[in-house]
């Protein structure tokens, strides 16, 4: 077993996943050491600083984590999901397989360590849409500054009174009023809403509900957060957690009015087939499912990340003196072993399918025409 300071935090396996390949050891090796030495010491700085106050806490910006943005980019520790394979011009010199490692280690420091990168969804899946689908004027007002880290993003799918993660079930309307879009919708869970600094949404609703193709019903559209009609109703609770300041917001457009410039790859495209292949390899799929972009994969191998944290507190809590029972450490007694090494094998398992799916499904994205209008 070796002793390098990334199979600390995830396996020898996934170690040897990019030993091979020189540019993936290498920003391994220095994302966990800036991850150890400035990310993991400031997460509980994190959670101080935002605010009790039901109001304040969605207008703040952390200063830890405009800090930590800044440090990460001078260390060339950015935008490190976007494969240069796949986007040549905004891409950085990274497998899907191997961001999958280094995403691993980032989950372990919960949403700020994926902000510091950034490489926080939603944003991740938004700019990948933009840097394939989105026009140059698109990409030079929305793309760049999202590059950047200037602004953020949120994705508008999921509504009330329909089972939407069928997005052909969506009833928000888009339509085509002279020179403009109108979009009228009632949206919820739509993460990233609440963040001051986001500055786009994107939309998915239908624009040509008539159409016997169910999978030509929908387009996608750029709705700028300051454009009148775009209303947050409230903030949304994921098991009492609301998530301050990013959100996982209900979200109401009304009569909302955009220009036809803001329409993504085009009418009727938000499921558009990749020159004929299956639809799950389709434009749909990097704004809904984001399966034919690596982003599950990522967000599975941060979740490992948190497991991992959190099998290493509970072996901290079984070896604890203090928390001594019957005369014994707690992890002396038959049943808590039993159920500690449970864990790890679930989560090694875990891990393995998961690098396996991201080495598969890397070749099969990366050669993936791109889709034309």
């Amino acid at each position: 077993m070796s002793n390098h300071p990334v199979v600390q935090l995830t396996s020898e396996a996934s170690w040897n996943f990019t030993n091979s390949h020189h540019t993936g050891r290498r920003f391994l090796a220095k994302l966990v050491a800036f991850l150890q030495d400035e990310v993991y010491p400031s997460v509980k700085l994190y959670y101080a600083q935002i605010p009790k106050d039901p109001v304040q806490r969605w207008k703040t910006v952390v200063p830890i984590i405009e800090e930590l943005k800044v440090k990460a980019r001078k260390l060339g520790l950015w935008n490190l999901f976007l494969s240069k394979a796949h986007y040549p011009q905004h891409g950085v010199p990274l497998s899907n397989l191997e961001y999958a490692v280094m995403a691993e280690v980032i989950g372990r420091g919960g949403h700020m360590a994926s902000e510091a990168v950034n490489c926080a969804a939603p944003d991740t899946g938004n700019m990948e849409v933009l840097a394939r689908y989105g026009s140059p004027e698109q990409q030079k007002e929305w793309l760049l500054p999202l590059l950047n880290g200037e602004i953020r993003s949120a994705f508008a799918m999921t509504e009330r009174f329909v089972a939407s993660s069928d997005a052909r079930n969506i009833k928000t309307s888009i339509r085509q009023e002279g020179d403009e879009i109108v979009i009228n919708g009632h949206k919820w869970w739509i993460s990233g809403a609440g963040d001051p600094r986001t500055k786009l949404h994107l939309v998915m609703g239908k624009s040509d509900p008539g159409n016997p193709d169910g999978y030509k019903q929908q387009s996608v559209v750029i709705v700028p957060t300051d454009t009148p009609g775009v209303r947050i109703v409230r903030p949304m609770e994921v098991f009492g957690y609301d998530d301050a300041p990013e959100g996982h917001c209900e979200v109401i457009y009304e009569n909302v009015r955009v220009p036809l410039k803001n329409l993504v790859l085009g009418w009727g495209k938000g499921f558009e087939d990749a020159l004929g292949l299956h639809p799950f390899l389709s434009l749909y799929t990097y704004f809904a499912n984001r399966l034919g972009s690596p982003g599950r994969i990522h967000h599975c191998m941060r979740s490992i990340g948190v497991a991992s944290t959190a099998l290493d507190l509970m072996i901290q809590r079984v070896t604890d003196p203090s928390r001594k029972t019957f005369g014994k450490f707690l992890y002396e007694h038959g049943t808590v072993i039993a159920e500690i090494a449970k864990s790890r094998a679930e989560i090694e398992a875990a891990r393995l399918l998961v690098l396996s799916a991201a080495h598969q499904a890397c070749s099969r994205i990366i050669s993936m025409p791109p889709i034309t209008g």
